[in-house]
C-alpha cells in the first residue's frame, strides 16, 4: 500500500469495539457500534481485535469510495 499523496492529510480514527464470546468459548465476535456494517470474529480476543482493525479500515475505505460520511472517533 503506498502512502497518501502529499496534499492529503492523514487522520487517525479510533472506534470502540465490543467483543462477545461464543457460548462454547470457541471464538470471539466483534461489533463496531459506530460502523453497523462492521462484523468480524477471532479465535482469541487478540485475534478478534486484529480482525476488528482490518474490518474498520475496510469499512472506512468503502465509505470514502462511495462518498459517504465517516463517523468521528468515539
Amino acid at each position: 500500500m503506498s502512502p497518501p499523496p502529499a496534499n492529503l492529510a492523514t487522520v487517525e480514527l479510533r472506534y470502540a469495539v465490543v467483543l462477545e464470546p461464543e457460548p462454547d468459548g470457541s471464538a470471539w465476535n466483534v461489533i463496531v457500534p459506530a460502523l453497523p456494517e462492521a462484523h468480524t470474529w477471532g479465535e482469541t480476543p487478540e485475534q478478534a481485535l486484529s480482525m476488528a482493525r482490518e474490518v474498520i479500515a475496510l469499512c472506512v475505505a468503502e465509505r470514502r469510495a462511495r462518498g459517504e460520511d465517516i463517523p468521528a472517533s468515539d
